[in-house]
């Protein structure tokens, strides 16, 4: 076999460079690192050499994870705090306490609960409610409080009947002559029928009657039929002897519209109705009382009072046990008419005859016949003497 030789060209040199320092570089290179496994290099650092290594950088500390202390329920202490004061035990009521009684739907029970409150400190008052929620005047199939009215007068014998229905009212009423839509003028004339005759039987018995009116509700439709039942139960009441109680301005605002929030009794900015917009929370139900309590309290008499005693022959103090006085030499006078006439020493009162007339010229005759006034009472403020005596002393 034959061996041709050839020439080695420029680049034949070059390859055989490349070759010498990449053998080179590798054999220089420490155990350690010949052993590591490393990425091919590229032309850059065959040249140039490998770029410095950085040492890595440290990994963070562990973050320290705060355990939780064992805390000590101070049981005595948060009890005390949070814990609110128990308000004070109502008064007993006394036997011959007066009743109140309190009849209508559930804007009637909500009224008996505030009373509760209004007169839990009145132990000569006693409120009783006969409320029926779902019950009003245009469903007597369901609870006819005409009937049912006399038999708690009879059984409770109150001393004021209260009144607060309506509220379940505004639906279509059957009749004997059939049935008739709500907001017509016959379904008016029947329901007038039927407060008047509901009025007549607490005044009839002789028992004072208020009758609560409705308040605002949440529903523009159902307020708006409030204001009209209202006006109803005003003309009605008042034609039988009772009194109507209006409390429509305590749950609107100034401009007539319904509020949820509003003030209370005492004056601050309390939630006055439910989610529903027509039911009354607690302080709701408390300044719907507050309307009614002032009317209660001035037909009710002394009995709402706890501290006021009625004095008569039998409790009056016995004035005549006085102890001695201390005064010495009192002398004692006839009670004196102060219409008296002898009181300025005449018998005639002053006026009754005229004064006599001076004979001595008037300061005004001296000053337009002489053209100048007398001299003035010595001590009198324009007496000029007295400052003049006063320049002299200085």
């Amino acid at each position: 076999m034959r061996v041709t030789r050839r020439k080695i060209g420029v680049r034949g040199w070059l390859a055989c460079l490349f070759t010498l320092a990449f053998t080179g570089v590798t054999v220089l290179e420490s155990p350690a690192i010949a052993q590591e496994v490393r990425k091919p290099r590229n032309l850059l650092e065959l040249l140039f050499g490998p770029r410095e290594r950085r040492a890595p950088e440290p990994a963070p500390p562990p973050r320290k994870v705060k355990t939780p202390r064992s805390v000590k329920k101070t049981t005595t202490s948060i009890t005390s705090i949070t814990t609110a004061p128990k308000p004070p035990e109502p008064a007993p009521k006394i036997e011959n306490a007066r009743k109140v009684l309190v009849i209508g739907d559930f804007v009637a029970s909500g009224l008996a609960d505030g009373l509760e409150e209004a007169f839990a400190a009145s132990p000569g008052v006693v409120v009783e409610e006969k409320s029926n929620g779902s019950s009003g005047l245009v469903r007597a199939d369901y609870f006819d409080w005409q009937t049912e009215l006399p038999k708690m007068i009879v059984e409770a014998k109150p001393a004021v009947v209260i009144i607060d229905i309506g509220a379940n009212d505004r639906q279509q009423m059957v009749t004997a002559g059939g049935k008739l839509e709500f907001r017509t003028d016959a379904w008016f004339q029947e329901y007038e029928r039927r407060v008047t005759a509901l009025a007549k039987v607490a005044t009839d018995a002789k028992v004072p009657l208020l009758w609560v009116g409705l308040p605002a509700f949440r529903p523009q439709n159902m307020t708006a039929d409030a204001l009209t039942l209202n006006a109803v139960y005003r003309r009605s009441v008042e034609r039988v002897g009772g009194e109507f109680i209006d409390v429509w301005d305590g749950f609107v605002d100034q401009d007539g519209r319904f509020i949820v929030t509003g003030s209370d009794i005492n004056g601050q900015q309390v939630r006055l109705r439910g989610t529903d917009g027509i039911n009354l929370t607690a302080a709701g139900k408390r300044k719907l009382a507050f309307y009614v309590e002032k009317s209660a309290r001035r037909l009710l008499g002394d009995m709402t009072s706890p501290d006021l005693v009625r004095l008569d022959a039998s409790n009056l103090p016995e004035l005549l046990s006085l102890p001695p006085s201390e005064m010495k030499n009192v002398v004692t006078t006839q009670p004196i008419d102060l219409f008296d006439p002898d009181l300025d020493g005449a018998t005639e009162l002053l006026g009754a005859k005229p004064l006599p007339v001076s004979t001595l010229p008037s300061p005004r005759d001296q000053l337009v016949k002489n053209g100048a006034l007398p001299p003035p009472p010595t001590g009198r403020v324009d007496d000029v003497r007295l400052l003049n005596t006063g320049s002299t002393q200085k």
